[in-house]
């Protein structure tokens, strides 16, 4: 299993529609792809601007058809139009522990 995270630095007053789009939108589609496993959306406390979506894959092949998909294309302007930057940096699970 892969994890991404990827770090927004959402524009001034947009966080709430970035987080609405999150929601309503874009976790909702990429569920629909083969090999989700799941999407989080954080906020830092300290920065109001920033952002950081977990998202788990099976593979890295399931995470590149999803970023390659017809439905990341589509929602991907929304989403540029609500931040500045962003960074990502991708992981392998190496173990969980769950309650």
């Amino acid at each position: 299993m892969i994890e991404r995270q990827v770090t927004f630095r959402v524009l001034p007053e947009q966080g709430p529609r970035f987080e609405a789009l999150f929601r309503d939108e874009y976790a909702p589609t990429m569920a629909t792809m083969p090999g989700f496993v799941s999407v989080s959306l954080l906020h830092r406390q300290d920065d109001a601007s920033l952002y950081q979506m977990a998202i788990r894959f099976a593979s890295v092949a399931a995470a590149d058809a999803w970023r390659a998909s017809g439905q990341h294309k589509a929602l991907s302007p929304k989403l540029k139009a609500l931040y500045s930057e962003s960074t990502v940096q991708v992981h392998d699970l190496v173990h969980e522990v769950r309650s």
